[in-house]
């Protein structure tokens, strides 16, 4: 392929390649061409421009495919613009003779094709320069035209759009021309050539006025009947040219207008004439001006389909402010089209008109208006309501009258009302909260206009008002229970009235069903009210029988309604409706058959009515409530369900009886009981299976039913990838809504609420706007399908067989279409079986079973209808899965086989090729392996098939499904394969979509196949790699958006194999111009990749986005239409968020979003932050619409040329840049969540973004520089505007945003103003932001975001003025009184739950804001207290807004004894709440402070969310008040009495004791601590667990609990055992830190109890401490620690887990592994040294808590573990500074060697072993050793002293260990290192002077000449700095010492070894001045020393002196220099003082 990459053909090349390879070599230059050209050096292509041309030339007449010809036609055009044209007209005319050539071989075909191409390529690219020659160009092509084969037509038709493209206004001469020839086309045969008219016809449009003039009207005719038969295709293209046209008429684009004086179209026409087509359909209408003929005939439903797309074309081309200026027209014609007689011909076809109406306002009005205009246009449509329903009245009321064409009128104006309320409906709920403002206007009056509604006479308009009520409650939760209030008044009020009844209970319904929507909920009164007007409706049914069907309708639709709320309600009525259900049905067999002998029609009617009724309840029972359906539940539904099953077979004989009018009550049971049946476990009715199963089959066997009624679920039931050839794939269309109407399957798409007015109060489907449920007589067929596939893997095999063979049977019997219809239903059950079967994992039975069920299937598998092939295939491949034998599948393939090998016609080439395909898929690559290569050849075969397109199509599709499901296996047949799909690309036509989709498919499936290999440079990789390059390429090209679908996805998934090899600078500019694209299909592949490659590489994506954006000038000619502006990809994407309503491809482009803003956001920070801006600050550009509405009341003329004036502006280019609407709410929400993202990005980056100082140096030094801190102001105003903002998501989403922006930036010094922090300045805003969400109206979730932030704010510590607080401070208060007082009216708008997560929240703010406020009175308490300036040196800002330390308390204080009491019943509440599920029982029945018993599930999760703050505030405040107080006294008044009964359980005053009240409270706060810690739920945040550990350790602080948990050891080792278990959970080091301070002050409070009880029995029985110990710690005599029983075990097994986390070496299992080879531990972080030096001393402490013997268990680990931690942390550091761990660990030792232990006499021999064998460990740890040279010897030589000055001496005796003592101190001595020999002297020194002289002298001896030698060799190397100095002076001391300790007569000897010393260390005068500075130094200590002693021993002294006279001279030269020296320095000071008195002020303040 790279050969292939040159200006030049090369030939060469392409002669020594294969025949079969040259198509693609060719393809491949000519794609590089096409790159190169652009970019090539001009100089370069004029030199080779006429080779090129002749290479390019003789292509032409070599047969090139369709894509090639595209690409050989762009690039002669490109040559000739680029290079010279000198021979361009030439070229022209060799492609004019092949075009006009006679040869109509089709072997010439592809050459004339490709000259017709390049035509239109010149004309394209060189316009007018080709001026004169193209009339002669448009006749040949126009001659062509009429010769030409379906190919020909279409590829001159596109030609000829080019040519006009390029010429523009300059060909009009040949316009008529073009016209007339052309248009004869849109009825072509080949849709192909219909859909190149269409866009032939639209070029054309553009600069001929006579189309949208003279023609007009011909032209919409002419569409009409192009719209008749038409494809999907066919329908887009003539809907875009007929809307287009219709929108030129009425607003021409430019001033031809002007000059022809034409007369313009008015809106009415255009409208009149769009009406003819909707209404009458294509040909056999008289034109005259669009006058509506009354008469028969159907409208034609593919013309309706297309002329509904044509308006929404129409709209969307005037664009939004058209429809907005002209919506109140646009609405009355629009809806007049559903109201005229010939849409509404028999009620399906009504429906299918309402929908088309619906689609038309939903496209236009959801999309092109912004919010503001939306709630004009409901305006609008609320008026046209309103009106509507006067009309309907006065019809009403003149009923005595009774005219018919008044009834025909109110029948009509039930589908104006249907459409007009959905819409409403629709828009207020996309409006959401923005909506508000629409029912606040009393002008309007929504409600009451939509309440009328109820009253309408027909059925379908009372539930489209109450659907819209429904949307309305979503949307405004507020609405939701005054709402269903007033439907209760009203059912109750008007009782009489059977539209009354109907209407609003419907209307009550709905409003039940909405409640799931709103997370607020609804007041559980409310089920009561329910279920009691419910039974009333029931009981008085029979009393009136003008009313009983009604009531009883109602009745049961309410009760149905009621389940929907859920378990929660229900539980409380079940008993209720268990009784309700049993009574409908009659008790016993003898009662069934007594009934049937009763009544007449009517009352069976009503029976049977209300028999269903009761049914739906109960499936909606079962569907909503799953939780309630126990045994003994299902038990009792059963019964009734038993009889309704029975009394199945005794209907038909009551419809003879009573009339064929029953039938369709009949049908409803059916369908009533089909639906709970398949909701049930089958088990439960196994017993009525046979009777079951004979009615399902005879429903959709059609065995009772005249009418063909096809079953809607067959299309489900296929898999979901065989789309291409069910056509399904229009179900992901725009259009998918209306395009359903055309699915062949009974009424598909005709779904309305009134086939079924359960659905008003279901469930919506995911993706349907609406519910619409299909007809009863589809229902009943599909319930009986699903219901048969529930059923039959449970039906034994002989009634399976019995079954088989009747379909089989029935499909026989049936003929023609009826055959057609039975055998789609039966299809789809076994589809429905095969499917239970599998899910199952159950057998489809013995051989003949499946002989049965084969032949069944193979017998459908050449049946002409597509869909039954299709099912078929589906059917083999799902029984060979069920039977999974290999000899069956073998058969099967085999099968296939010899068939495919013999059929030669198309229907069963087909269905057997997909028969191989489905086989594979379900048995999966390695089930048919065996069959790979047969299968793989035939179909390779099959796809060659050029005779037949759809042959090609399947056998495609099947190699798809072949390739996906064998995987690896595939891989040995991939290049044959690709080799074939690349052949077909290359030459199947374009207009075969479906060929080149599964190519598509086919392509996709092998690079999968291929994967990871695809990254290799292997020669076959390689080339595997370029043809799907080449693939990809060619389908990118492909005019039909399925196929660039395709071609988008396999570049995916090659971007996932092979990332370098995709180029993202073509792929990512092509996917931006397809996000504009009309297909839905295609933005969303191109979303999708678009989110793959922003994953890995969004600074590219969005770099080559840019590039588009610059060189969008240049695309304009060409016609793309892309809205990149400077914002970029990412504008474009938020702006696609406000327009698509596909949930897929939006939750693609907010992923994409998140992954830009991941990479981008921090480098990109203003570009983000504006983006975000914008969207948030999105208000409607209201200028343009009132300048409007001013001008359209003046007279006539003037708005004339205001029109003329909107006609050059207004549609003019200026628009496009602008977006069409204001970003929605939902898209501000994004924004406002993406800024939040941003904060956290900016943290998670660098912190210099949170510092202002640094960001402004940082700033200056690099302007482009981009730091988040410089934009709080931007950040703080977003998060306002989103907070108060109309929408409540919005609100919150801003809150949110608040919050995360003060806890960022509350410490952020502002350096102006030191002692002040940055957003200070801000507090007004903040205040503005929270005051509304504190209003009495707001919903409780946003009032309860308002508390987490104010309780942040007022933390923050960021305001310093108590008066500033105050203001937010107040808005807490507020909230406090009101949750005491009841909170007043909007209590009862919402559930229970949502008071009770508002009132915690307010708790859960005053919590954090106390907690604060006690951190900061603590740390002020601990300060130490500044000395107070006086007045005139007060800086600018002092003391002045410093807070007193105690302010924030002074806030909280007046408000504690109410909240502390507050506190405590919400802390109890969340106590009894966290109860497993088996106490229940014991929960107070009516609920606790802040919940009810019915919300106590949804209570639980509130109360989960806000417990820990107020647990540590509760701690706090009994801390502070020192466990004082006993809240006895009553509740505030306001409390409901059960309040009070929780709060103070004594009713009779002080019966507990102060005392037994704090029991009460640590049981309550320990257990609540103690559950929690048990097992923190991984979704619960970190600060639970700090909170709780935080209260603990506050908590233990206070003695009354120290006191307790002293007490009861149980629940220390509990406690223990549980943080243990939290340690291993989760580990953090501030939880670990947070645990060893609790596990400290256990232990402590552990040691005092201890005492005490030690204490207690020392005095009263006067035991002797040692004994009382024996019997009182842990151990006892035995010394033996129970696990679990023990505090001290607990407490070691938990500091272990800490030590060994931290120093893994101390675990003996990881020293002693063979892989561990003992490595120093780097130096530790802070954390951690921490931790270990506190667990440490804690493990020190253990041993008090024991007896001896029990000391005596636990100590040698605990020895074991300390000097384990000296060994690994005592490591040598550059400032000699011990580790925080290290001292520790010798205090550790210090303690235990020390403790009162040691005297006790039962241990004393272990003892003393223990304490031998640790010091053992440290000397063998402290050996001197080259590798371990890091030990720190000074710890080591501490710890040695430390037993030296602290054991006994029958330890430190044992001479082994003596010498290795010795030993350690003479190596230390001998150190090089001064500090250590320092070091070692100090500690000598307390050695040496240890009183026991048995323990000092071995020492003295062993080490004392060592030091004096040392001391001696000073003399010749002195010491060069002060840590040598030091060093000498500490040996001084030791030698001085030594001769004190010396006895009197041995003092000479002693001093003969100092004195001398020291005078060597003296210096002569000479030397002295020039001598080192520790030299000088040493010179005079010694002196000093020698001074001192002198006097101290005299005699010795003169002996020494007298003994060496030298030394004598020496020193006496030594005492005169020093005197001499200091009485200089005396004169000096008595001549200075002059100088020095000046200064005498000293200046109080350093600046320093």
């Amino acid at each position: 392929m790279e050969l292939a990459h040159s200006l030049l053909l090369n030939e060469e090349t392409l002669a020594q390649i294969t025949e079969a390879k040259r198509p693609v070599f060719i393809f491949e230059w000519l794609r590089f061409l096409n790159k190169v050209l652009v970019a090539a050096n001009k100089v370069d292509i004029k030199e080779k421009q006429k080779k090129l041309v002749d290479q390019l030339t003789d292509l032409i007449s070599s047969s090139p495919g369709p894509p090639t010809r595209k690409l050989l036609a762009k690039n002669l055009a490109t040559l000739y613009s680029i290079g010279d044209t000198f021979t361009v007209f030439q070229t022209l005319d060799k492609c004019n003779e092949i075009a006009k050539s006679k040869d109509d071989t089709p072997a010439y075909l592809p050459t004339k094709l490709a000259a017709v191409a390049c035509i239109g390529a010149f004309y394209e690219k060189m316009g007018r320069m080709l001026g004169s020659s193209f009339p002669e160009t448009v006749s040949n092509l126009l001659k062509t035209l009429k010769s030409a084969e379906s190919q020909g037509r279409s590829e001159v038709l596109l030609s000829l759009q080019k040519v006009l493209n390029g010429l523009g206004g300059a060909a009009a001469s040949c316009h008529r021309d073009i016209y007339k020839n052309a248009r004869s086309g849109l009825t072509d045969r080949s849709m192909a050539v219909r859909c190149a008219v269409a866009k032939c016809l639209l070029e054309l449009q553009k600069e001929s006025v006579f189309m949208w003039t003279t023609e007009l009207e011909n032209l919409a005719t002419l569409c009409f009947k192009g719209l008749e038969g038409s494809n999907y295709a066919v329908r887009v293209a003539v809907s875009k040219l007929l809307g287009t046209v219709m929108a030129t008429a009425l607003t021409p684009k430019h001033a031809a207008v002007m000059r022809q004086n034409v007369k313009r179209a008015t809106l009415d026409e255009v409208l009149e004439l769009m009406a003819t087509g909707f209404l009458r359909g294509g040909s056999g209408f008289l034109r005259s001006g669009g006058e509506m003929l009354k008469g028969g005939g159907s409208v034609n439903r593919e013309v309706r389909v297309g002329v509904t797309q044509a308006y929404v074309v129409f709209v969307t081309t005037l664009r939004g402010q058209w429809l907005e200026r002209n919506f109140a027209i646009f609405l009355t014609h629009v809806l007049e089209l559903v109201s005229h007689p010939r849409a509404t011909q028999s009620h399906v076809e009504a429906v299918y008109s309402r929908r088309c109406v619906s689609f038309i306002l939903r496209a236009t009005v959801g999309s092109l208006l912004g919010e503001k205009a939306q709630i004009a246009a409901a305006k609008e449509i609320c008026q046209a309501i309103a009106k509507q329903m006067k009309a309907v009245e006065s019809v009403m009321n003149d009923a005595n009258n009774d005219n018919k064409s008044g009834a025909a009128d109110v029948s009509a104006s039930q589908h104006v009302m249907v459409c007009a309320l959905q819409e409403l409906g629709s828009l207020v709920q996309s409006l959401s909260a923005t909506a508000s403002p629409l029912l606040q206007e009393p002008s309007i009056g929504l409600l009451e206009t939509v309440t009328s509604v109820l009253l309408h006479p027909s059925m379908a308009a009372r539930l489209g008002a109450a659907w819209c009520l429904r949307c309305v409650a979503v949307a405004l939760p507020y609405q939701l229970t005054p709402l269903v209030d007033r439907c209760a008044e009203c059912i109750n009020n008007l009782k009489t009235s059977p539209e009354a009844v109907t209407g609003y209970s419907f209307a009550m319904a709905a409003l039940l069903g909405s409640v799931h929507q709103c997370p607020l909920g609804i007041s559980h009164t409310k089920g009561k009210m329910v279920v009691s007007i419910a039974e009333d409706l029931l009981r008085t049914a029979s009393q009136n029988s003008r009313l009983s069907l009604q009531r009883t309708q109602a009745g049961w639709l309410l009760l149905g309604a009621l389940m929907s709320l859920g378990p929660s309600v229900v539980r409380y009525h079940l008993p209720k409706m268990l009784l309700l259900w049993r009574n409908v049905f009659p008790r016993s067999l003898k009662e069934l058959e007594a009934e049937k002998a009763r009544g007449d029609s009517f009352t069976w009617q009503v029976t049977l009515e209300g028999r269903a009724g009761a049914l739906c309840a109960m499936r909606s029972f079962v569907a909503h409530c799953p939780e309630l359906l126990t045994d003994d539940v299902i038990r009792r539904i059963m019964t009734p369900i038993e009889c309704a099953m029975l009394m199945l077979s005794h209907i038909p004989s009551v419809i003879k009886a009573y009339g064929a009018q029953l039938k369709a009550s009949a049908a409803m049971v059916r369908l009533r009981l089909y639906d709970i049946l398949a909701l049930l476990p089958p088990k439960t009715y196994e017993g009525s299976f046979n009777a079951l199963l004979r009615e399902l089959v005879a429903e959709f066997t059609l065995t009772d039913n005249s009418s063909n009624t096809t079953t809607s679920l067959l299309r489900s039931l296929c898999h979901y990838d065989d789309s291409v050839l069910l056509g399904s794939w229009l179900q992901e269309t725009d259009h998918k809504s209306i395009e359903d109407q055309l699915q062949p399957n009974s009424a598909s798409g005709s779904g309305a609420l009134e086939h079924d007015p359960s659905s008003i109060y279901l469930r919506i489907p995911v993706g349907e706007a609406v519910p619409g449920p299909l007809p009863l007589g589809v229902s009943v067929i599909d319930a009986s399908v699903a219901l048969f596939g529930v059923v039959f893997p449970h039906v034994s095999f002989k009634h399976r067989l019995q079954m088989l063979d009747h379909f089989a049977e029935c499909i026989k019997q049936a003929k023609g279409v009826r055959q057609q219809a039975v055998q789609i239903n039966i299809f789809t059950a076994v589809l429905s079986a095969l499917k239970g079967l599998a899910e199952n994992k159950s057998t489809l039975g013995p051989d003949e079973v499946r002989k049965s069920a084969l032949a069944l299937v193979m017998g459908v598998l050449d049946n002409p209808n597509p869909i039954l092939r299709c099912a078929a295939g589906e059917a083999l491949g799902r029984m060979a899965q069920v039977v999974g034998e290999a000899t069956f599948i073998a058969r099967m393939a085999q099968h296939s086989f010899d068939k495919l090998k013999s059929a030669r016609d198309v229907v069963s080439r087909t269905g057997h090729s997909l028969a191989l395909g489905c086989l594979h898929r379900y048995v999966g690559g390695i089930g048919s392996g065996q069959h790979l290569k047969t299968s793989v050849s035939i179909l390779l075969a099959l796809a060659q098939d050029g005779t037949s397109p759809e042959v090609q199509t399947w056998a495609l599709h099947s190699l798809a499904l072949i390739v996906d499901s064998s995987g690896p296996m595939y891989r040995g047949y991939v290049e044959p394969t690709l080799s074939l799909v690349l052949t077909l690309l290359l030459t199947v036509p374009p207009s075969h979509t479906e060929v080149h989709q599964c190519l598509g498919r086919c392509l996709g499936a092998l690079i999968t196949t291929v994967g990871p290999e695809l990254q290799g440079n292997g020669a076959s990789t390689s080339t595997i790699r370029s043809s799907c390059l080449v693939g990809c390429a060619i389908m990118q090209d492909h005019s039909d958006s399925l196929a660039q679908a395709a071609a988008i996805s396999c570049l995916q998934q090659l971007h996932m194999f092979a990332p370098r090899h995709v180029n993202l600078s073509s792929l990512v500019p092509s996917l931006c111009v397809h996000l504009c694209s009309s297909h839905l299909l295609l933005r969303r592949a191109a979303v999708a990749c678009l989110r793959q490659l922003a994953q890995r590489e969004a600074t590219e994506v969005c770099a080559y986005a840019m590039t588009l954006a610059q060189s969008s000038g240049s695309k304009e000619s060409s016609g793309i239409d892309v809205n990149i502006t400077e914002t970029g990809l990412e504008g474009v994407l938020f702006g696609m968020l406000d327009r698509e309503t596909d949930r897929k491809l939006c939750s693609d482009i907010h992923d994409t979003l998140g992954h830009m803003l991941s990479s981008l956001a921090v480098q990109k920070l203003s570009h983000w932050l504006k983006l975000c801006k914008g969207v948030l600050a999105a208000s409607t550009d209201a200028g343009a619409v009132g300048l409007l509405e001013a001008t359209r009341d003046e007279d006539g003329e003037k708005k004339d040329e205001m029109d003329d004036e909107i006609m050059f502006t207004g549609t003019g280019d200026d628009e496009k840049s602008k977006p069409c609407v204001a970003p929605r709410w939902a898209t501000r929400v994004f924004a406002s969540e993406c800024l939040c993202r941003i904060i956290l990005l900016c943290e998670t980056t660098d912190n210099i973004h949170f510092d202002l100082a640094k960001a402004r140096a940082m700033k200056q030094k690099n302007p482009k520089c981009d730091l988040l801190v410089l934009h709080l102001s931007d950040l703080i105003r977003m998060a306002f505007m989103a907070a108060t903002d109309h929408s409540n998501q919005l609100r919150m989403a801003g809150l949110q945003a608040l919050e995360d922006i003060i806890k960022e930036f509350a410490s952020v010094p502002e350096p102006e103003f030191p002692g002040h922090v940055i957003l200070e300045q801000y507090q007004a805003n903040v205040g503005a932001a929270l005051r509304p969400a504190f209003s009495q109206d707001t919903p409780s979730d946003i009032t309860a975001k308002a508390c987490q932030v104010c309780s942040t704010w007022i933390g923050s510590g960021v305001v310093s003025d108590l008066n500033d607080l105050r203001r937010v401070h107040n808005l807490l208060v507020s909230s406090l009184d009101k949750m005491q007082s009841g909170k007043g009216s909007l209590s009862q708008l919402y559930s229970e739950s949502a008071t009770t997560m508002e009132k915690l929240a307010v708790l859960k703010a005053w919590a954090e804001v106390y907690i604060v406020a006690m951190k900061t009175k603590k740390e002020a308490e601990t300060k130490p207290v500044k000395p107070v300036k006086s007045k005139e040196e007060d800086d600018d800002f002092g003391a002045v807004d410093e807070l007193p330390p105690d302010s924030l308390i002074t806030l909280v204080q007046p408000e504690l004894p109410i909240l502390s009491r507050l506190w405590l019943a919400a802390l109890k509440d969340y106590a009894l709440l966290t109860l497993p599920s088996e106490f229940a029982s014991q929960l107070p029945s009516e609920g606790g402070a802040f919940y009810t018993p019915e919300t106590i599930d949804s209570a639980r999760l509130h109360y989960r969310t806000s417990w820990a703050p107020i647990l540590h505030a509760v701690v706090l405040w009994l801390n502070s008040t020192g466990f004082t107080i006993a809240y006895e006294p009553a509740v505030p008044s306001g409390q409901k009495n059960q309040t009070g009964t929780i709060l103070n359980q004594t009713s009779g005053g002080s019966t507990k004791t102060l005392q037994e009240i704090n029991t009460d409270r640590l049981h309550l706060i320990f257990g609540i601590s103690i559950e929690f810690l048990c097992s923190p739920r991984p979704e619960n945040p970190l600060e639970h667990v700090t909170s709780c550990l935080k209260a603990l350790s506050t908590l233990l602080d206070s003695p009354c609990a120290i006191a307790y948990i002293g007490e009861d050891r149980m629940l220390m080792v509990e406690l223990f055992n549980v943080l243990h278990r939290l340690l291993l959970t989760c580990g953090p080091p501030s939880v670990q830190r947070q645990v060893t301070m609790v596990v400290q002050q256990t232990i402590r409070a552990a040691q005092d109890h201890l005492q005490g009880l030690v204490k207690k029995a020392h005095v009263e029985d006067d035991v002797a401490e040692e004994d009382s110990l024996t019997a009182l710690g842990e151990g006892g005599e035995s010394g033996g620690l129970i696990p679990g029983r023990s505090i001290v075990f607990a407490a070691l097994e938990l500091l272990m887990f800490i030590l060994v986390r931290h120093l893994p070496q101390l675990n003996p299992k990881v020293t002693d592994s063979p892989s561990h080879f003992l490595q120093k531990t780097s130096p530790f972080a802070e954390e951690s040294a921490q931790l270990v030096a506190v667990t440490v001393s804690i493990l020190a402490d253990l041993p008090s808590l024991c007896s001896p013997t029990g000391s005596m268990t636990v100590l040698p680990t605990i020895l074991y573990l300390i000097t384990g931690v000296l060994r690994e942390t005592a490591v040598k550091s550059t400032d000699n500074l011990m580790t925080l761990p290290a001292s520790a660990a010798l205090q550790g030792i210090k303690t235990i060697i020390t403790s009162p232990l040691a005297k006790s006499d039962q241990i004393h021999k272990q003892w003393k072993d223990l304490i031998c064998s640790s010091l053992a460990s440290i000397l063998e740890y402290s050996k001197p050793d080259e590798s371990a040279s890091s030990t720190d010897e000074v710890s080591m030589l501490t710890a040695i002293a430390l037993f030296l000055l602290s054991a006994s001496n029958e330890v430190v005796g044992i001479s082994s260990l003596q010498n290795g003592c010795i030993e350690r101190f003479r190596s230390a001595l001998n150190s090089s290192d001064p500090w250590v020999q320092q070091k070692c002297y100090q500690l000598l020194l307390s050695v040496f002077q240890q009183p026991h002289r048995a323990l000092s002298t071995p020492y003295i001896h062993a080490l004392a000449p060592l030091v004096v030698e040392k001391l001696k060799a000073v003399e010749n190397q002195k010491p060069i700095n002060d840590a040598e100095l030091q060093a000498v002076q500490e040996g001084i001391k030791v030698l001085e010492i030594l001769v004190n300790l010396g006895e009197e007569q041995n003092r000479p000897q002693l001093l003969v070894l100092l004195v001398p010393t020291l005078i060597s260390y003296l210096l002569s005068e000479q030397t002295y001045s020039s001598a080192p500075t520790a030299s000088m130094s040493l010179h005079e200590l010694a002196l000093q020393d020698l001074m001192r002693i002198g006097p101290l021993y005299p005699g010795a002294f003169k002996a020494v002196m007298g003994a060496a006279p030298e030394l004598k001279s020496k020193l006496e030269a030594a005492i005169r220099a020093s005197q001499a020296s200091s009485q200089a320095k005396a004169a000096a000071q008595q001549v200075k003082p002059a100088l020095q008195a000046a200064p005498t002020i000293k200046l109080k303040t350093s600046f320093f």
